[in-house]
């Protein structure tokens, strides 16, 4: 079984905890890659080398990986270069998911010609681009990406109030590869309502894997 029929419609849940996050630790984000199996999930995403070896040596899941890095110049930062590409290559990830939006590399590249580069090094890698709107996904796919996500709707200047379960449905109706819901699907009603509309598979992060913002969700609801 390939790795995208042992995500179908199914759960993966992003681990990731950043430097400003109590959670911030590879070994914490390995329990919870082990927390998100014993719940049900298929596969994990997870941010940086470090946490993805941790999460290897816990469970025996597809794993989307990224790396997050801030360039001067340039607003994108998940996998934005080949060092990030060439890390995640090397350790052996399924997908590597990368910034796939109109917005400029630090180096002064844009996504389509980045994205030649990639397949010409690394042909057989499956590749997921994080876009934050119709256009970027279809770009994504005419470049020759293998699944498109609206991980990043409302995160660009020109995306604000973009909803990404809308987008995710615009995405299935107008590309041709498998969409995978991403971006604030934070309610297991958001993550149905996203497989109705054609989805290949969900991802949940915060909602399951950042206990400060699921508790001060329920601190607003109660002040």
């Amino acid at each position: 079984m390939n790795v995208l029929d042992k995500i179908s419609k199914k759960l993966i849940v992003s681990c990731q905890a950043l430097e400003d996050e109590p959670l911030h630790s590879s070994f914490i984000m390995g329990k919870m890659a082990l927390a998100a199996y014993e719940g049900g999930a298929a596969g994990i995403r997870a941010n940086t080398v470090k946490d993805i070896q941790a999460i290897k040596t816990e469970v025996n899941l597809p794993i989307i990986g990224i790396v997050k890095k801030d360039y001067p110049g340039s607003n994108v930062y998940i996998t934005p270069t080949l060092h990030e590409v060439d890390a995640l290559y090397q350790e052996g990830v399924d997908i590597i998911a990368l910034d796939a939006t109109k917005q400029e590399r630090s180096n002064g590249q844009h996504f389509p010609e980045f994205f030649a580069e990639l397949k010409e090094k690394y042909p057989d890698q499956l590749f997921m681009a994080d876009i934050s709107t119709l256009e970027e996904g279809e770009r994504a796919e005419e470049a020759g990406v293998d699944i498109v996500a609206p991980t990043l709707a409302g995160y660009t200047p020109y995306s604000k109030g973009a909803v990404p379960l809308e987008l995710a449905g615009e995405l299935v109706r107008n590309l041709n590869i498998p969409v995978i819901a991403e971006g604030n699907f934070d309610t297991p009603e958001k993550a149905q309502k996203a497989l109705q509309l054609g989805v290949h598979a969900v991802v949940v992060g915060s909602a399951i894997t950042r206990p400060q913002i699921i508790t001060r969700k329920f601190a607003t609801a109660l002040e």
